[in-house]
């Protein structure tokens, strides 16, 4: 089918989508350099659970507005649990490893994609698949340095990244299925700080935040990569390829090793830069194993 919907895109519509999902890439880069430098000024899970409330307090008026509040909770619960997942093991990972190695480690979630994709929905992985899980696993072991380099760290964001393929697979069913996105954010948020706080309680961890540092850095997060990228990304997304869109994400762990090496002063070793590029390379084909080239010779909508 035709879409129409595309071909009426201004050129301006098209710059301001596509300078909103750079806008994305490049916020949520920085914040792998930013949360590293702020943990010594707040325990990483108290972090997420003061992120994320802080976020979803700034979502109430919009969602005060709505008839049924309580809409989505069931799914916002099962979204949470892989949300608080992902942010829970990645903060903790910032304890241990490089903002530059969380960066790219995290943009493994594009292998995990098709290996879950397979478990629920059995759609068997395609060759491009393959092959981008070859280069990202090769990636990761050049990154980590092997066996004997791989840390804790290491560990906590590959299991983020597993969280991340899962909730944007989830989130994907529940977002085709016209729920609200609105609400559907609001309570993933509201109950990922409310997991969060209860591991920190059970934990024993102090609740305080150290300085004015701790605090800007937690507002940063919650303001910027959590609700305002949460929203251009929405937006962009209805002027742009879903294809675009996979391509330009794919920036993400780029910029976080740019911030990580310049900003926050870290060492730049080649073979880590290696690394990641082989790692970017399997992300990259991995979003062109969905790209249907004969249907886009004919100008057809591309599959997401």
């Amino acid at each position: 089918m035709y879409n129409f919907y595309m071909d009426k895109r201004s050129p301006r519509a098209k710059l301001w989508s596509d300078a909103g999902l750079f806008y994305c890439a490049a916020i949520w880069g920085s914040t792998f350099i930013v949360t590293k430098g702020a943990l010594d000024a707040v325990d990483p899970v108290v972090m997420v659970g003061i992120r994320f409330l802080v976020s979803a307090a700034l979502l109430l008026p919009w969602v005060l507005k709505r008839k049924i509040k309580t809409a989505h909770m069931r799914e916002g619960f099962f979204l949470s649990l892989f949300l608080s997942t992902l942010y829970l093991t990645q903060t903790t990972g910032l304890l241990y490893t490089s903002a530059s190695n969380s960066g790219f480690i995290t943009g493994l979630f594009i292998i995990f994609i098709p290996v879950f994709m397979f478990l629920f929905r059995r759609q068997k992985p395609t060759r491009l698949q393959g092959m981008s899980a070859v280069l990202a696993i090769a990636g990761m072991w050049l990154l980590t340095g092997g066996v004997n380099g791989f840390n804790l760290g290491d560990a906590l964001t590959l299991v983020a990244a597993a969280a991340y393929a899962v909730h944007l697979i989830v989130t994907d069913k529940y977002v085709k299925a016209e729920a609200d996105t609105v609400l559907l954010a609001f309570h993933q948020f509201w109950m990922v700080s409310a997991i969060s706080f209860v591991i920190a309680l059970l934990r024993g961890s102090s609740l305080a935040v150290a300085g004015i540092n701790g605090w800007g850095v937690i507002l940063f997060l919650a303001v910027f990569p959590t609700l305002t990228a949460f929203f251009i990304q929405m937006l962009a997304q209805k002027h742009s390829e879903p294809f675009k869109v996979g391509i330009i994400f794919t920036l993400e762990p780029v910029f976080a090793a740019l911030f990580a090496w310049t900003w926050g002063g870290e060492e730049f070793v080649w073979a880590k830069a290696a690394g990641g590029l082989l790692i970017v390379s399997g992300m990259i084909i991995g979003e062109l194993s969905k790209f249907n080239f004969r249907r886009a010779v004919r100008k057809e909508v591309l599959p997401v």
